[in-house]
């Protein structure tokens, strides 16, 4: 059984067992947040107290599994997002106002070890609609990725999430700025 919670009614030792000893737990979903090199111009510290922060407030939303928590994903109004908004490749060919907090973005997903490979993103993609929706947001969109044919992708591009996952989730595509980047995105 799987029960998905906004983060900010769960418990930070929740979310927590999520991300600890895991690849995600060293950026604590900062990428998109802190301008320039996140591992030059942030600490482990500062990047963990921003989680647990933003964590509190409801950033994002906790997914349990039979009572135990099991996954994250990251999904606040756009304009939350510092670093986001001045990258170039979310923003190719569109020009919109990308401080706009009507439309939300879903940046991350992380899968505790013991609950990967049973279709927990897809729950969760699913999720951050009605979410989104609930908090007042007029969009949600996600920039996720496809591998090419025989190319191997990495946890450290993928946290974004497959293209598929988002298309089973009801977004459609808006712009596919890279051979291998989209932005998708669902309107309410």
């Amino acid at each position: 059984m799987i029960r998905i919670v906004p983060s900010g009614e769960v418990p930070w030792e929740d979310v927590e067992a999520i991300f600890d000893g895991s690849e995600p737990g060293k950026c604590r979903c900062q990428r998109y947040k802190v301008k320039g090199w996140m591992w030059r111009d942030s600490t482990f510290d500062e990047r963990y107290a921003s989680h647990e922060s933003q964590a509190a407030r409801g950033s994002g939303l906790v997914a349990y599994v039979h009572g135990e928590p099991a996954g994250w994903v990251a999904v606040e109004p756009r304009c939350d997002y510092a670093k986001l908004l001045d990258l170039p490749v979310p923003w190719k060919g569109r020009s919109e106002d990308k401080d706009d907090d009507g439309v939300w973005a879903v940046t991350c997903f992380v899968v505790r070890k013991g609950f990967r490979r049973q279709g927990l993103t897809y729950e969760l993609a699913a999720a951050t609609v009605e979410h989104a929706r609930s908090q007042g947001a007029r969009a949600v969109e996600a920039y996720p990725m496809i591998a090419a044919p025989g190319q191997t992708v990495t946890w450290g591009e993928l946290h974004v999430g497959a293209r598929q996952v988002f298309e089973e989730a009801g977004f459609t595509q808006v712009t596919h700025p890279t051979k291998r980047r989209f932005v998708m995105r669902v309107n309410f």
